[in-house]
Protein backbone atom coordinates (compact mmCIF):
# COMPACT_ATOMS: atom_id res chain seq x y z
CA UNK A 1 0.00 0.00 0.00
CA UNK A 2 1.46 3.56 -0.99
CA UNK A 3 2.64 5.62 1.84
CA UNK A 4 -0.09 8.61 1.15
CA UNK A 5 -3.19 5.37 1.25
CA UNK A 6 -1.29 4.56 4.86
CA UNK A 7 -1.90 7.84 6.66
CA UNK A 8 -5.62 7.98 5.20
CA UNK A 9 -6.35 4.44 7.17
CA UNK A 10 -9.28 5.14 9.31
CA UNK A 11 -9.78 8.87 8.01
CA UNK A 12 -12.91 9.57 6.88
CA UNK A 13 -13.77 11.37 3.98
CA UNK A 14 -14.27 15.50 4.37
CA UNK A 15 -14.32 18.26 2.23
CA UNK A 16 -13.46 21.01 4.14
CA UNK A 17 -11.37 21.48 7.80
CA UNK A 18 -11.44 24.33 9.97
CA UNK A 19 -8.17 26.40 10.23
CA UNK A 20 -5.70 26.85 12.97
CA UNK A 21 -8.35 29.07 15.23
CA UNK A 22 -11.12 26.08 15.07
CA UNK A 23 -12.90 28.79 13.03
CA UNK A 24 -14.04 28.44 9.40
CA UNK A 25 -12.83 26.13 7.28
CA UNK A 26 -10.41 25.50 4.54
CA UNK A 27 -10.88 24.31 1.32
CA UNK A 28 -8.17 21.77 -0.29
CA UNK A 29 -6.61 25.12 -2.26
CA UNK A 30 -5.99 26.76 0.95
CA UNK A 31 -4.93 23.40 2.47
CA UNK A 32 -2.01 22.97 0.09
CA UNK A 33 -0.93 26.60 0.55
CA UNK A 34 -1.20 26.25 4.17
CA UNK A 35 1.58 23.15 4.08
CA UNK A 36 3.20 22.69 0.54
CA UNK A 37 6.40 24.85 1.68
CA UNK A 38 6.52 22.84 4.88
CA UNK A 39 5.82 19.04 3.87
CA UNK A 40 7.06 16.86 1.08
CA UNK A 41 3.96 15.84 -1.38
CA UNK A 42 3.43 12.41 -2.74
CA UNK A 43 4.69 12.77 -6.64
CA UNK A 44 1.18 11.37 -7.28
CA UNK A 45 -0.20 14.15 -5.94
CA UNK A 46 1.91 16.40 -8.24
CA UNK A 47 0.86 17.23 -11.46
CA UNK A 48 3.39 16.66 -14.18
CA UNK A 49 2.78 19.80 -15.89
CA UNK A 50 3.10 22.39 -12.84
CA UNK A 51 5.06 20.14 -10.33
CA UNK A 52 2.74 21.82 -7.49
CA UNK A 53 0.02 19.38 -5.61
CA UNK A 54 -3.79 19.08 -7.79
CA UNK A 55 -6.65 20.43 -6.63
CA UNK A 56 -9.10 19.41 -9.37
CA UNK A 57 -7.01 15.81 -10.96
CA UNK A 58 -8.24 14.84 -14.56
CA UNK A 59 -7.51 11.88 -16.38
CA UNK A 60 -6.85 11.81 -20.21
CA UNK A 61 -7.46 8.95 -22.64
CA UNK A 62 -3.74 7.91 -22.41
CA UNK A 63 -4.24 7.58 -18.19
CA UNK A 64 -2.00 10.39 -17.67
CA UNK A 65 -3.35 12.48 -14.72
CA UNK A 66 -3.01 16.40 -14.99
CA UNK A 67 -4.50 19.36 -12.83
CA UNK A 68 -7.86 20.77 -14.78
CA UNK A 69 -6.02 24.15 -15.41
CA UNK A 70 -3.02 23.14 -16.18
CA UNK A 71 -4.30 20.61 -19.04
CA UNK A 72 -6.81 23.11 -20.46
CA UNK A 73 -4.33 25.37 -20.83
CA UNK A 74 -1.52 22.91 -22.91
CA UNK A 75 -4.81 22.34 -25.17
CA UNK A 76 -5.39 26.10 -25.82
CA UNK A 77 -2.36 26.32 -26.66
CA UNK A 78 -2.91 24.21 -29.87
CA UNK A 79 -1.29 20.89 -28.46
CA UNK A 80 -3.14 17.65 -29.01
CA UNK A 81 -1.33 15.45 -27.37
CA UNK A 82 -0.58 14.34 -23.96
CA UNK A 83 2.45 16.15 -22.24
CA UNK A 84 4.04 13.37 -20.14
CA UNK A 85 4.26 10.66 -23.24
CA UNK A 86 3.92 13.06 -25.89
CA UNK A 87 0.75 10.51 -27.67
CA UNK A 88 -1.66 12.31 -30.04
CA UNK A 89 -5.05 11.95 -28.27
CA UNK A 90 -7.81 10.04 -30.15
CA UNK A 91 -9.77 11.85 -27.39
CA UNK A 92 -9.54 15.10 -26.29
CA UNK A 93 -12.13 15.13 -23.25
CA UNK A 94 -10.95 14.86 -19.56
CA UNK A 95 -12.45 12.69 -17.18
CA UNK A 96 -12.66 14.02 -13.16
CA UNK A 97 -10.34 11.85 -10.74
CA UNK A 98 -12.47 11.95 -7.85
CA UNK A 99 -10.60 8.96 -6.35
CA UNK A 100 -7.34 10.82 -6.75
CA UNK A 101 -9.13 14.12 -5.31
CA UNK A 102 -10.27 12.39 -2.59
CA UNK A 103 -6.91 10.88 -1.46
CA UNK A 104 -5.58 14.47 -2.09
CA UNK A 105 -7.97 16.28 0.60
CA UNK A 106 -8.12 13.49 2.62
CA UNK A 107 -4.11 13.54 2.92
CA UNK A 108 -3.97 17.33 3.24
CA UNK A 109 -6.57 17.32 5.80
CA UNK A 110 -4.95 14.66 8.06
CA UNK A 111 -1.46 16.52 7.81
CA UNK A 112 -3.29 20.07 8.44
CA UNK A 113 -4.74 18.68 11.93
CA UNK A 114 -1.19 17.07 12.79
CA UNK A 115 0.20 20.16 11.92
CA UNK A 116 -2.04 22.19 13.95
CA UNK A 117 -1.91 19.31 17.22
CA UNK A 118 1.17 19.69 17.56
CA UNK A 119 0.87 23.83 17.29
CA UNK A 120 -0.99 23.67 20.35
CA UNK A 121 1.70 21.55 22.06
CA UNK A 122 4.21 23.88 21.07
CA UNK A 123 2.32 27.27 22.59
CA UNK A 124 1.15 25.14 25.69
CA UNK A 125 4.36 24.17 26.27
CA UNK A 126 5.82 27.75 25.82
CA UNK A 127 2.91 29.05 28.59
CA UNK A 128 4.36 26.20 30.97
CA UNK A 129 7.51 27.15 31.04
CA UNK A 130 6.50 31.40 31.25
CA UNK A 131 4.70 30.39 34.48
CA UNK A 132 7.60 28.33 35.51
CA UNK A 133 9.79 31.17 34.89
CA UNK A 134 7.90 33.12 37.45
CA UNK A 135 8.41 30.50 39.85
CA UNK A 136 11.95 28.81 40.12
CA UNK A 137 15.80 30.18 40.06
CA UNK A 138 19.02 28.71 39.90
CA UNK A 139 19.47 25.73 37.41
CA UNK A 140 15.96 25.24 36.95
CA UNK A 141 15.86 28.52 35.72
CA UNK A 142 18.24 28.07 33.06
CA UNK A 143 16.89 25.31 32.26
CA UNK A 144 13.72 26.70 31.74
CA UNK A 145 15.04 29.77 29.63
CA UNK A 146 16.82 26.90 27.10
CA UNK A 147 13.69 24.88 26.29
CA UNK A 148 12.14 28.56 25.78
CA UNK A 149 15.05 29.73 23.68
CA UNK A 150 14.46 26.68 21.60
CA UNK A 151 11.03 26.74 20.86
CA UNK A 152 11.52 30.77 20.25
CA UNK A 153 14.09 29.36 17.33
CA UNK A 154 12.23 26.98 16.16
CA UNK A 155 8.81 27.79 15.85
CA UNK A 156 7.25 31.51 14.94
CA UNK A 157 3.73 31.03 16.89
CA UNK A 158 6.02 30.39 20.38
CA UNK A 159 7.19 34.00 19.62
CA UNK A 160 3.82 35.29 19.22
CA UNK A 161 2.43 33.40 22.52
CA UNK A 162 5.43 35.00 24.33
CA UNK A 163 4.48 38.38 23.10
CA UNK A 164 1.25 37.93 23.96
CA UNK A 165 1.41 36.25 27.57
CA UNK A 166 3.54 39.10 29.11
CA UNK A 167 7.05 36.84 28.22
CA UNK A 168 9.02 40.22 27.34
CA UNK A 169 8.47 41.85 30.73
CA UNK A 170 9.01 38.58 32.52
CA UNK A 171 11.92 37.56 30.62
CA UNK A 172 13.36 41.22 30.18
CA UNK A 173 13.02 41.23 34.68
CA UNK A 174 15.53 38.33 34.55
CA UNK A 175 18.23 40.87 33.54
CA UNK A 176 19.92 43.27 36.16
CA UNK A 177 23.39 43.23 38.09
CA UNK A 178 22.98 40.31 40.04
CA UNK A 179 22.07 37.43 36.97
CA UNK A 180 24.74 34.85 36.41
CA UNK A 181 25.94 34.67 32.60
CA UNK A 182 23.50 31.35 32.24
CA UNK A 183 20.73 32.80 33.35
CA UNK A 184 21.70 36.29 31.03
CA UNK A 185 22.99 34.72 27.87
CA UNK A 186 19.11 32.14 27.87
CA UNK A 187 17.42 35.08 28.50
CA UNK A 188 19.17 37.47 25.27
CA UNK A 189 18.44 34.32 22.57
CA UNK A 190 15.43 34.54 23.73
CA UNK A 191 14.74 38.52 23.17
CA UNK A 192 16.84 38.77 20.12
CA UNK A 193 14.33 36.87 18.30
CA UNK A 194 10.97 38.74 19.71
CA UNK A 195 9.78 42.01 18.62
CA UNK A 196 10.61 44.46 21.12
CA UNK A 197 8.28 47.41 21.85
CA UNK A 198 9.93 50.79 22.64
CA UNK A 199 8.68 50.57 26.25
CA UNK A 200 10.84 47.23 26.57
CA UNK A 201 13.65 48.59 25.07
CA UNK A 202 13.97 52.03 27.35
CA UNK A 203 13.86 49.04 30.42
CA UNK A 204 17.07 47.22 28.70
CA UNK A 205 18.85 50.68 28.16
CA UNK A 206 19.00 50.54 32.41
CA UNK A 207 22.66 50.56 33.41
CA UNK A 208 22.54 47.45 35.33
CA UNK A 209 21.45 45.40 31.66
CA UNK A 210 23.51 47.62 29.69
CA UNK A 211 26.59 46.13 31.76
CA UNK A 212 25.07 42.39 32.06
CA UNK A 213 24.75 42.55 28.32
CA UNK A 214 28.31 43.85 27.71
CA UNK A 215 29.98 41.43 30.18
CA UNK A 216 28.44 38.57 28.30
CA UNK A 217 29.32 39.50 24.98
CA UNK A 218 32.91 39.67 25.91
CA UNK A 219 33.05 36.31 27.63
CA UNK A 220 30.35 34.02 25.78
CA UNK A 221 30.40 31.39 23.07
CA UNK A 222 30.30 33.01 19.75
CA UNK A 223 26.40 32.41 19.45
CA UNK A 224 25.98 34.27 22.80
CA UNK A 225 28.07 37.12 21.37
CA UNK A 226 26.49 37.38 18.28
CA UNK A 227 23.20 37.39 20.51
CA UNK A 228 24.28 40.29 22.36
CA UNK A 229 25.45 42.11 19.66
CA UNK A 230 22.11 42.04 17.86
CA UNK A 231 20.32 42.80 20.90
CA UNK A 232 22.45 45.66 21.17
CA UNK A 233 21.89 47.04 17.51
CA UNK A 234 18.23 46.67 17.72
CA UNK A 235 18.25 48.89 21.20
CA UNK A 236 20.57 51.19 19.15
CA UNK A 237 18.69 51.35 15.71
CA UNK A 238 15.72 53.75 17.04
CA UNK A 239 18.23 56.19 18.09
CA UNK A 240 16.94 56.07 21.60
CA UNK A 241 17.70 58.94 24.45
CA UNK A 242 19.15 56.64 26.90
CA UNK A 243 21.78 55.22 24.29
CA UNK A 244 24.12 57.72 25.55
CA UNK A 245 24.51 54.16 28.28
CA UNK A 246 25.48 51.92 25.59
CA UNK A 247 27.97 53.60 23.96
CA UNK A 248 29.88 55.20 26.92
CA UNK A 249 31.08 51.34 27.44
CA UNK A 250 34.69 51.14 26.24
CA UNK A 251 34.32 47.38 27.16
CA UNK A 252 31.57 47.19 24.28
CA UNK A 253 33.51 48.79 21.66
CA UNK A 254 36.19 46.26 22.76
CA UNK A 255 33.99 43.40 22.06
CA UNK A 256 32.35 44.79 19.13
CA UNK A 257 36.35 44.71 17.78
CA UNK A 258 36.37 41.04 19.11
CA UNK A 259 33.41 39.52 17.27
CA UNK A 260 34.80 41.68 14.00
CA UNK A 261 38.06 39.84 14.02
CA UNK A 262 36.76 36.32 14.56
CA UNK A 263 38.08 34.94 11.13
CA UNK A 264 36.87 31.63 12.47
CA UNK A 265 33.06 32.35 12.00
CA UNK A 266 32.42 35.07 9.54
CA UNK A 267 28.79 35.26 10.15
CA UNK A 268 30.35 36.96 13.43
CA UNK A 269 32.61 39.04 11.68
CA UNK A 270 29.37 40.51 9.81
CA UNK A 271 27.12 40.88 12.54
CA UNK A 272 30.27 42.62 14.10
CA UNK A 273 30.65 45.57 11.36
CA UNK A 274 27.14 46.01 11.65
CA UNK A 275 27.07 47.00 15.20
CA UNK A 276 29.95 48.55 14.42
CA UNK A 277 28.61 50.81 11.66
CA UNK A 278 25.55 51.65 13.61
CA UNK A 279 28.05 52.58 16.43
CA UNK A 280 29.81 54.85 14.12
CA UNK A 281 26.82 56.57 12.73
CA UNK A 282 27.21 58.75 16.36
CA UNK A 283 29.53 61.12 16.19
CA UNK A 284 30.86 61.46 20.19
CA UNK A 285 31.94 58.18 20.03
CA UNK A 286 34.08 58.08 16.88
CA UNK A 287 37.34 59.56 18.85
CA UNK A 288 37.13 56.30 21.13
CA UNK A 289 36.94 53.96 18.48
CA UNK A 290 39.83 55.17 16.36
CA UNK A 291 41.99 55.47 19.94
CA UNK A 292 41.27 51.73 20.65
CA UNK A 293 43.01 50.71 17.13
CA UNK A 294 39.48 50.16 15.02
CA UNK A 295 41.59 51.56 11.80
CA UNK A 296 44.70 49.55 12.09
CA UNK A 297 42.49 46.48 12.61
CA UNK A 298 40.01 47.38 9.83
CA UNK A 299 42.86 47.49 7.38
CA UNK A 300 44.51 44.07 8.03
CA UNK A 301 40.84 42.33 7.84
CA UNK A 302 40.42 44.21 4.32
CA UNK A 303 41.77 41.10 2.02
CA UNK A 304 40.07 38.40 3.72
CA UNK A 305 36.62 40.13 3.92
CA UNK A 306 33.52 38.80 1.50
CA UNK A 307 31.86 41.41 -0.71
CA UNK A 308 29.32 41.95 1.95
CA UNK A 309 31.57 42.50 4.41
CA UNK A 310 33.95 44.66 2.52
CA UNK A 311 31.86 47.36 1.53
CA UNK A 312 30.64 47.81 5.25
CA UNK A 313 34.42 48.28 6.76
CA UNK A 314 35.33 50.53 3.93
CA UNK A 315 31.94 52.64 4.88
CA UNK A 316 33.47 52.53 8.51
CA UNK A 317 36.66 53.70 7.52
CA UNK A 318 35.38 56.28 5.43
CA UNK A 319 33.46 57.62 8.53
CA UNK A 320 36.52 57.71 10.51
CA UNK A 321 38.55 59.30 8.13
CA UNK A 322 36.57 62.41 8.31
CA UNK A 323 38.64 62.63 12.15
CA UNK A 324 42.29 64.35 11.79
CA UNK A 325 43.50 61.05 14.49
CA UNK A 326 41.15 58.84 12.01
CA UNK A 327 43.27 60.21 9.09
CA UNK A 328 46.46 59.71 10.47
CA UNK A 329 45.86 56.26 11.65
CA UNK A 330 44.81 55.47 8.40
CA UNK A 331 48.55 57.30 7.41
CA UNK A 332 50.50 55.11 9.47
CA UNK A 333 48.71 51.87 8.42
CA UNK A 334 51.39 49.59 6.60
CA UNK A 335 50.87 48.99 2.66
CA UNK A 336 47.72 51.80 3.32
CA UNK A 337 47.62 53.03 -0.42
CA UNK A 338 48.45 49.83 -2.62
CA UNK A 339 45.53 47.86 -0.24
CA UNK A 340 43.15 50.61 -0.95
CA UNK A 341 43.47 51.12 -4.34
CA UNK A 342 43.21 47.25 -5.24
CA UNK A 343 39.90 47.81 -4.08
CA UNK A 344 38.86 50.88 -6.47
CA UNK A 345 36.72 49.36 -9.41
CA UNK A 346 36.67 46.03 -7.78
CA UNK A 347 33.42 45.45 -5.47
CA UNK A 348 31.07 47.88 -6.40
CA UNK A 349 30.10 51.50 -7.19
CA UNK A 350 29.81 52.29 -3.07
CA UNK A 351 33.00 50.49 -2.60
CA UNK A 352 34.93 52.52 -4.84
CA UNK A 353 33.17 55.61 -3.96
CA UNK A 354 34.68 55.14 -0.09
CA UNK A 355 38.37 53.89 -1.25
CA UNK A 356 38.15 57.23 -2.64
CA UNK A 357 37.39 58.88 0.08
CA UNK A 358 39.85 57.45 2.04
CA UNK A 359 42.74 57.48 -0.54
CA UNK A 360 42.06 61.78 -0.85
CA UNK A 361 41.64 62.10 3.54
CA UNK A 362 45.30 60.56 3.50
CA UNK A 363 45.93 63.01 0.08
CA UNK A 364 44.97 66.26 2.27
CA UNK A 365 47.50 64.87 5.11
CA UNK A 366 50.35 64.13 2.80
CA UNK A 367 49.50 65.25 -0.68
CA UNK A 368 52.89 64.48 -2.36
CA UNK A 369 53.70 61.13 -0.97
CA UNK A 370 49.90 59.98 -1.59
CA UNK A 371 50.26 60.84 -4.72
CA UNK A 372 53.31 58.69 -5.75
CA UNK A 373 52.96 55.69 -4.15
CA UNK A 374 48.59 56.18 -5.08
CA UNK A 375 50.17 56.47 -9.15
CA UNK A 376 52.71 53.42 -8.43
CA UNK A 377 49.71 51.60 -7.04
CA UNK A 378 48.54 52.05 -10.92
CA UNK A 379 45.41 54.17 -9.30
CA UNK A 380 45.56 56.63 -12.50
CA UNK A 381 44.15 53.70 -14.30
CA UNK A 382 41.64 52.78 -12.13
CA UNK A 383 40.66 56.60 -12.15
CA UNK A 384 40.21 56.56 -15.88
CA UNK A 385 38.22 53.27 -16.09
CA UNK A 386 35.84 55.47 -13.37
CA UNK A 387 35.69 58.26 -15.73
CA UNK A 388 34.67 56.27 -18.60
CA UNK A 389 32.07 53.85 -16.58
CA UNK A 390 28.49 54.23 -15.78
CA UNK A 391 29.07 55.72 -12.09
CA UNK A 392 27.41 58.42 -10.25
CA UNK A 393 28.49 61.93 -11.59
CA UNK A 394 29.77 62.89 -8.11
CA UNK A 395 31.96 59.82 -8.06
CA UNK A 396 33.35 60.84 -11.59
CA UNK A 397 33.92 64.06 -10.91
CA UNK A 398 36.23 62.81 -7.86
CA UNK A 399 37.80 60.76 -9.80
CA UNK A 400 38.62 63.14 -12.31
CA UNK A 401 40.22 65.98 -9.69
CA UNK A 402 41.74 63.11 -7.66
CA UNK A 403 43.54 62.10 -11.48
CA UNK A 404 44.69 66.20 -11.79
CA UNK A 405 45.89 65.81 -8.65
CA UNK A 406 47.92 62.54 -9.22
CA UNK A 407 49.39 63.80 -12.76
CA UNK A 408 50.86 66.77 -11.27
CA UNK A 409 54.18 65.35 -10.26
CA UNK A 410 54.52 63.51 -13.89
CA UNK A 411 54.45 64.30 -17.00
CA UNK A 412 51.80 62.70 -19.33
CA UNK A 413 54.07 60.60 -21.02
CA UNK A 414 55.76 59.15 -17.79
CA UNK A 415 52.51 58.85 -15.91
CA UNK A 416 50.81 56.65 -19.48
CA UNK A 417 54.30 54.47 -19.18
CA UNK A 418 54.09 53.86 -15.42
CA UNK A 419 50.26 52.95 -15.05
CA UNK A 420 50.01 50.76 -18.49
CA UNK A 421 47.06 53.26 -20.64
CA UNK A 422 47.67 53.10 -23.51
CA UNK A 423 45.65 50.32 -24.06
CA UNK A 424 43.17 51.80 -21.78
CA UNK A 425 43.22 54.89 -23.87
CA UNK A 426 42.85 52.91 -27.39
Amino acid sequence: MPPYQEDLVATETTTTTKDANGAGVLDLKTLIEELESSIEVPSVFICPISLEPMQDPVTLCTGQTYDRSNILKWFSLGHNTCPTTMQDLWDDSVTPNTTLRHFILSWFSQKFLAMKKKLEDVQGTALELLDTLKRVKGQNRVRALKQLRKLVDSHLSTRKTVEENNGLALISSLLGPFTSHAVGSEAIGILVNLDLGSELKRNLMQPAKVSLLVDIMNEGTIQTKMNCAKLIQTLLVEGNPSETVVLSSLSLLVGVLRLVRDKKHPTSVLTGLILLKIVCSRESVRSTIVSIGAVPQLIQLLPTLNNECLEIALNILEVLSTLPEGRLALKECPNIIPSVVKLVMRVSESCTQFALSILWAIYKLAPEECASKAVEAGLAAKLLLVIQSGCNPVLKQKSAEFLKMCSLDYSSSILISKCMLTATIQ
